[in-house]
C-alpha cells in the first residue's frame, strides 16, 4: 500500500500552524448581530413574569425573544440519526428553567456591549421551586422535573416524567440469579463516575446569514451539519429545504458539539430579523449551558469459580441526565451492551440501566459514551475479583475475554430494538494487547508494587475495553468524487473533522483506492447544500463509516475511468487498465496520462465531468480492543498521585495513519487521567456548577501525565476499509479502572468514587492507620 498506512501530516496542519482564517468566528461578517442568552440563576424555577421593554429600549438593540413570543414546539437536541431515541424534552424558550445556566431570554444587538446592557435590564420574576439534586433519590421524587405534558418520545425507550425517568434500557442472557447462587465466590460492590467536562480549546459558536434566495444559512463549529440542519427546522418550524448548514475547521468537540447548541439562538435571529448574527459562547457558558459526561452509579455482582472462571455478571446503573434527556439512552445502554460482551464465556449476564431526569447541566456525548463509566465499574470490580481469588488480574482476564475467532451472542434488549444476531470476533487483537502490555509496563517485575521511600510506593494497575466502530444498520456515509481537468480529484464528504484528521485519512483512502497521489485528492467536506449526507463525527464511525464509503465511490469512479478511456481507445472495457497514473490499451500497450486523459475528455473528445459517488452502512460493530496499563506512585502523606507511566496498546485493525492514531492513543489517556484524578463538575447545594472555569476546573498538563508508551496491534478487519477499524473513543476507556487498580495495588486503597483525588486516597489511609 501507498497512501494507507503511512503516517503524512495532515493536509490542513500547515494552514492551522499558520493562522489561516478557518474557523466559524474567522468567517462571520463584521455586521453580525452579537445575540446573547440570558441565562437562570436557579436550579428549578417558573417564569411567573418577564418584563423586555426597558431592554428594548436601549439604542443598537435589534429585538429581544422570550417564550412569550415565538412558537412553543418541543424537540431534541441531540445529534442522532431520525428517529431519534432521546425524548422531545427541549422547547426553544420555556416557562419552566431546569438548571443553573438554562435559557430564559435571546438577546441581539449592534455590539456585545449594548446586547450585555440590555440582558441586565431584562426583569424576571421567578417562582423557585424545589430541585432534583441528587440522581440517586431522583426516580420517584416529589418533584417532577418536567411538569409539562406536551413532551414525548418517537420510541418506546421507557419514558415516564411523572417518576423523572428519561429512558430504561435491559439487557439479559441466562438466568443470573441461578447462577450467581452455584458460583464459589460472589463479589457486590459499587462504583460511581462523575459528571466530566469535554474541555474542547474553542467554545460553542455560531454564524447566520440569509443567502440572497432567501435560505438560512448556518456557519457552526459542529460534529453534526446534518442533524442540525433537521433539528433547527423541527426547533423553528420551518422545512428543511430553506436551511443550509456549513461546518468550517473545528477546534475540538469530544462530544460536546454532537448535540444542537449555539445554533438555535443566531438562527433564530437572522430568520426573524433577515440579518446576519453570531453567539460565540463564554467559557462559563459552555460548563453551565451545554452538556458534560453523564455521572453514573453501577452496582456490580460477578459470580465466578475458585480457579477464576467468570459465570456470571450482574450490572445494574442509574445515571444523571440533567435538565434534559439528551443521548440518555444511547449512553446507559452502550454502558451496558459494549461492556458485558468483553467477557463472553459467562453462562449468564444482565444488565438494567436508567436514566433519571435531575436539575443539573444535562449530561451528553463525551469520548466513550457510557462506554467509560461502564467499564470504570466492571474492570475495577473484575480487579477486585482477582484479589479475592489471589489470582493476577493479568490471568484473570486471559482467562475470560473474548479472543479471536470467537463468537458472542448481542444481549437481548428488552424493547426488542436491536435482535440477538452473533457477532464474530473475527479480527480481535486483544490477546496481543494485554500481552503486549504487560510486558511494556514490566508487569512482572512491578507487581503490585514497590517501595520507593518510607513515605513514597509505586503500583501497577490494568483494564481492557472495547468499543465500537460506527452503529451498525443506523449510520451511513456517503461520498463523491469528481475528476478535474488536469487529473486531480475533488473528494466531497459529509463528514466531520473535528480536529482529528479524518479529512487527511480519507484523501488517504481515496488515493490508495485510486492508485494516486494523496496531493492529488482535494478534500471539501461538511457542507449540507454541497457534500452528500453523513451521520456526523460520533460513534466512533469516521475512518470505518464514511472510509467505505469512499472506497465504494473510488472503486465507481475507476470504473468511469476504465469505461471512458476504451471509448477513447476505441475498445473493449476489459483491455484497459488504470494504474492511477496512466490509462492504458492492454493489446498494444498505447497509453494515455490521467492528467492528459482528463483535459481530453472535458475539452475536446467526449465532453464530459466524470463524477461517481459511493455509500457505506456498517453491517456489524467491528469493535476495537486495548489494554491499558498504569504505574503510579503515591505519598502516603498526602495522598497525591502521580502517574509515573501509562502503557496503552490498542488493536483498531490496519491504521490509515499510524501517526494520526498514536495521537488519538494518547489524547484519550491524558483525558482518562483528568477522569480518573482531578476532573469533576462540583455543585452547590442550590444546584449552582461552582467549577466553571477553567481558573477553578482543573484538566491535566503535560507535567501531570507521566510517560506514555502507545504502541498498536498489528491487526486486520476485513469489513473496514483496507482494514481499519476505529480509534478514537476506546482509547479513553481503561484508564481509570487501571488507575485505581493501580492506587490500590501501590498503598492498599480501593477508590470506587471518581475522581481518586488527593483528599479521597489520604482519608482511607488515615482511615486504616
Amino acid at each position: 500500500m501507498k497512501a494507507v498506512n503511512s503516517s503524512i501530516s495532515k493536509i490542513d496542519g500547515m494552514g492551522l500552524i499558520k493562522g489561516k482564517p478557518v474557523y466559524t468566528d474567522d468567517l462571520a461578517s463584521r455586521d453580525s448581530l452579537i445575540v446573547k442568552v440570558l441565562r437562570s440563576p436557579h436550579a428549578f424555577a417558573r417564569i411567573k413574569k418577564i418584563d423586555t421593554s426597558i431592554a428594548e429600549k436601549v439604542p443598537g438593540v435589534e429585538c429581544i425573544f422570550t417564550h412569550k413570543n415565538i412558537t412553543r414546539k418541543p424537540f431534541t437536541r441531540a445529534g442522532q440519526c431520525y428517529p431519534e431515541l432521546s425524548a422531545y424534552d427541549k422547547f426553544l424558550l420555556d416557562e419552566h428553567v431546569r438548571h443553573v445556566g438554562d435559557d430564559v431570554a435571546i438577546v441581539a444587538a449592534v455590539d456585545e456591549k449594548t446586547a450585555v446592557k440590555a440582558m441586565k435590564l431584562i426583569k424576571v420574576e421567578y417562582e423557585v421551586l424545589e430541585p432534583v439534586l441528587d440522581y440517586e433519590k431522583a426516580e420517584g421524587h416529589s418533584t417532577i422535573v418536567h411538569p409539562e405534558e406536551d413532551i414525548f418520545t418517537n420510541i418506546n425507550v421507557g419514558f415516564d416524567r411523572e417518576k423523572n425517568i428519561a429512558c430504561k434500557v435491559g439487557l439479559e442472557l441466562g438466568n443470573a440469579d441461578e447462577i450467581l447462587k452455584d458460583c464459589d465466590v460472589v463479589i457486590k460492590r459499587t462504583y460511581r463516575s462523575q459528571a466530566q467536562a469535554q474541555a474542547m480549546a474553542e467554545t460553542q459558536r455560531t454564524y447566520t446569514y440569509m443567502d440572497m434566495h432567501g435560505r438560512l444559512v448556518v456557519v457552526s463549529s459542529t460534529q453534526i451539519p446534518f442533524h442540525i440542519r433537521r433539528i433547527l427546522a423541527t426547533a423553528l418550524d420551518i422545512p428543511e429545504s430553506m436551511i443550509r448548514v456549513i461546518k468550517p475547521r473545528v477546534g475540538g468537540g469530544f462530544g460536546a458539539k454532537q448535540t444542537v447548541q449555539s445554533e438555535f439562538y443566531p438562527a433564530l435571529v437572522t430568520w426573524k430579523t433577515g440579518k446576519p448574527a453570531k453567539i460565540i459562547y463564554t467559557r462559563r457558558e459552555v460548563f453551565r449551558g451545554t452538556t458534560s459526561r453523564h455521572a453514573m452509579k453501577f452496582d456490580v455482582t460477578i459470580g465466578a469459580n475458585k480457579d477464576g472462571k467468570i459465570k456470571a455478571i450482574d450490572l445494574q446503573g442509574i445515571s444523571d441526565t440533567g435538565a434534559y434527556g439528551e443521548h440518555s439512552h444511547t449512553t446507559i445502554g452502550a454502558a451496558g451492551k459494549k461492556v458485558l460482551t468483553l467477557y463472553n464465556k459467562v453462562d449468564a449476564v444482565r444488565f438494567n440501566g436508567t436514566a433519571l431526569y435531575t436539575n443539573h447541566v444535562p449530561g451528553g456525548a463525551l469520548r466513550g459514551f457510557g462506554v467509560t463509566q461502564g467499564i470504570f465499574a466492571v474492570e475495577s470490580a473484575l480487579n477486585e475479583l482477582a484479589g479475592e481469588l489471589k489470582i493476577d488480574p493479568v490471568k484473570i482476564r486471559e482467562m475470560n475475554m473474548i479472543k479471536k475467532g470467537e463468537t458472542t451472542k448481542l444481549l437481548n434488549m428488552t424493547t426488542k430494538d436491536w435482535g440477538d444476531a452473533p457477532m464474530h470476533m473475527d479480527s480481535c487483537m486483544l490477546e496481543y494487547c494485554v500481552s503486549r502490555g504487560k510486558e511494556l509496563i514490566e508487569w512482572d517485575e512491578n507487581y503490585p508494587n514497590i517501595k520507593i521511600s518510607d513515605t513514597k510506593v509505586r503500583g501497577v494497575g490494568m483494564a481492557i475495553a472495547q468499543q465500537g466502530s460506527g452503529l451498525p444498520k443506523i449510520d451511513m456515509a456517503s461520498a463523491v468524487l469528481k475528476l478535474n481537468a488536469d487529473g486531480f480529484f475533488n473528494l466531497l464528504i459529509g463528514a466531520t473533522d473535528i480536529g482529528t484528521g479524518s479529512d487527511t485519512i480519507l484523501a488517504q483512502i481515496a488515493a490508495e483506492t485510486l492508485g494516486v497521489d494523496v496531493s492529488r485528492i482535494i478534500v471539501y467536506s461538511s457542507d449540507t447544500d454541497i457534500t452528500p449526507y453523513d451521520s456526523g463525527a460520533y460513534a466512533s464511525s469516521t475512518t470505518y463509516t464514511t472510509g467505505n464509503a469512499v472506497i465504494d465511490a473510488a472503486k465507481n469512479m475507476k470504473s468511469l475511468i476504465v469505461k471512458y478511456g476504451a471509448e477513447y481507445f476505441n475498445t473493449d472495457e476489459n483491455n484497459i487498465v488504470f494504474d492511477g497514473s496512466n490509462i492504458t490499451r492492454n493489446d498494444n500497450k498505447e497509453s494515455i496520462s490521467l492528467n492528459d486523459f482528463s483535459k481530453k475528455i472535458t475539452y475536446n473528445m467526449i465532453h464530459t465531468q466524470l463524477v461517481a459517488s459511493g455509500s457505506f452502512v456498517p453491517k456489524k460493530t467491528a469493535p476495537p480492543y486495548m489494554a491499558g496499563f498504569a504505574e503510579v506512585e503515591v505519598d502516603l502523606e498526602t495522598g497525591k498521585v502521580d502517574v509515573i507511566n501509562y502503557v496503552g496498546v490498542v488493536d483498531c485493525g490496519t491504521p490509515i495513519n499510524p501517526k494520526l492514531s498514536k495521537i488519538q492513543v494518547e489524547g484519550g489517556i491524558v483525558q482518562g487521567i483528568g477522569m480518573a484524578l482531578y476532573e469533576e463538575a462540583k455543585y452547590t447545594p442550590e444546584g449552582r456548577l461552582i467549577n466553571d472555569t477553567f481558573m477553578e476546573y482543573k484538566i491535566p498538563t503535560r507535567r501531570d501525565i507521566g510517560n506514555i508508551i502507545v504502541e498498536l496491534a498489528d491487526g486486520y478487519d476485513e469489513t473496514g476499509p483496507y482494514g481499519a477499524k476505529s480509534i478514537g473513543e476506546v482509547v479513553i476507556n481503561t484508564i481509570a479502572p487501571a488507575i485505581t487498580d493501580a492506587i490500590y495495588n501501590a498503598c492498599g486503597v480501593r477508590i470506587r468514587d471518581l475522581p481518586a483525588t488527593p483528599e479521597k486516597v489520604l482519608t482511607e489511609l488515615l482511615q486504616k492507620r
